[in-house]
Parts: C-alpha cells; sequence; structure tokens
C-alpha cells in the first residue's frame, strides 16, 4: 500500500517473504493509514460487493496496521476478523488498535512459519496488496483451503501492472497468473471486479472435486 506515486515498499501486509520489514508500526500506519487512500482503494465499496454476513468469521492476511481488519470488523458486529500478519509490531498494533477502537469482534496474530495459523475456519480469507508477498503460493493457498468453511471464499486485491502507486513493477503479480496459480491449489474464479483504479479484485472459491 502506497499513497503516492513514489514506489516504496507496497504493504505493511507481510506473510512468509521478508524482503520487507516492516517494524516501527507507528510509524508505517501514517502511511497506511492516510485518509488519502480511500480515493483509490474504495474500502467502502470493497465491502459492499464482498456482501457480507453479519455474523461472517474473516481472516484479513497481511493485516498490517488495520486498513481493513478496522472496516471489516465494523462490517460483521455479530462476526469475527482475525489480522493475520508476520511482522511482530503490526501484531502489537493492530491489538492496541482494537481494544482502543472498542473493537471486540477483532483479534490479531501472528502468522506461522508455513500458514496464516488460523485456528478455527472462516467464511472469508482475504489480502489486500499480499498476494505478491506469498511464497510457495501453491502449496500456501492449497493449505489454505483447509481453513474455509464450506462455501468459504478467497478475495486477493493487488496492484495493477500499470499502476502509479505500488511496489516495484518487477515485483508485481499480473491478475492472470493469480488466477492460473490459484487454479493450480485447487480453486475457481467466482468473481472479478473492475471498479479500483489501480488493483485488480478476485474473488475465488474452491474448485468442486
Amino acid at each position: 500500500m502506497v499513497l503516492a506515486l513514489a514506489a516504496v515498499p507496497a504493504a505493511a501486509q507481510t506473510v512468509h517473504d521478508h524482503q520487507h520489514r516492516f517494524g516501527g508500526a507507528e510509524k508505517w500506519a501514517k502511511i497506511f493509514d492516510d485518509p488519502a487512500r480511500d480515493e483509490w482503494q474504495k474500502p467502502a465499496e470493497v465491502i459492499r460487493a464482498l456482501k457480507l454476513d453479519p455474523a461472517a468469521t474473516i481472516a484479513d492476511i497481511g493485516s498490517g496496521t488495520g486498513y481493513f481488519a478496522v472496516r471489516l470488523a465494523r462490517a460483521v458486529p455479530k462476526g469475527r476478523v482475525v489480522g493475520v500478519d508476520a511482522e511482530p509490531d503490526m501484531v502489537r498494533y493492530l491489538a492496541e488498535r482494537a481494544k482502543r477502537e472498542g473493537l471486540t469482534n477483532l483479534v490479531a496474530v501472528r502468522a506461522g512459519k508455513d500458514g496464516p495459523g488460523l485456528k478455527q475456519p472462516v467464511d472469508l480469507v482475504i489480502l489486500v496488496d499480499t498476494y505478491h508477498h506469498v511464497s510457495a503460493r501453491e502449496r500456501y493457498f492449497g493449505e489454505l483451503k483447509k481453513s474455509l468453511k464450506p462455501g468459504g471464499r478467497l478475495a486477493v486485491i493487488d496492484f495493477k501492472l500499470d499502476a502509479p502507486v505500488g511496489p516495484p513493477p518487477s515485483t508485481r503479480i499480473p491478475p492472470e497468473q493469480v488466477k492460473k496459480e490459484l487454479s493450480q491449489a485447487g480453486y475457481r474464479l467466482a468473481e472479478e471486479h473492475g471498479f479500483l483504479p489501480n488493483q485488480y479484485f478476485l474473488i475465488f472459491q474452491p474448485a468442486e472435486k
């Protein structure tokens, strides 16, 4: 996630690829949660497009300082949001933010070495500007299917190759590659939204056997 045209590390979100370090969460929060981001990230529209049940359980993988995790928690007042990040300082920051903002249905956890470490199945897994950080993706997302409830979904939002914001173009992954990789991991494309100016927005479900 970046909020200016300059290429800086793409996200607070870190998963299992530690090319970027995101310690000093308070510093990063000024960038990641800058209200100017709303203009192109369109969080309210993203959440509407997800058509969430108020009692849904959601895992935000690469939750960072909570830009989406906090909004998702408010969107599912009878549900639960698990913010997952590999960076300990981001986990600390999000836990403190949830407490500060009275979001008792939002918990922050540190990602495991080989996966998100979800202890209970969820209705939705979402990765925003995080997919390109995941290594061994076919294995990772193949295992992730075990954490989805029946009818569960996987949402991937990441930067287009020609977006004026985001990580260096050499690190970006085109949407067609995401579709191919997730197909190989056992998913089918369920929805594709085109309203984000700088990112693609794909929703997958496990493919029927």
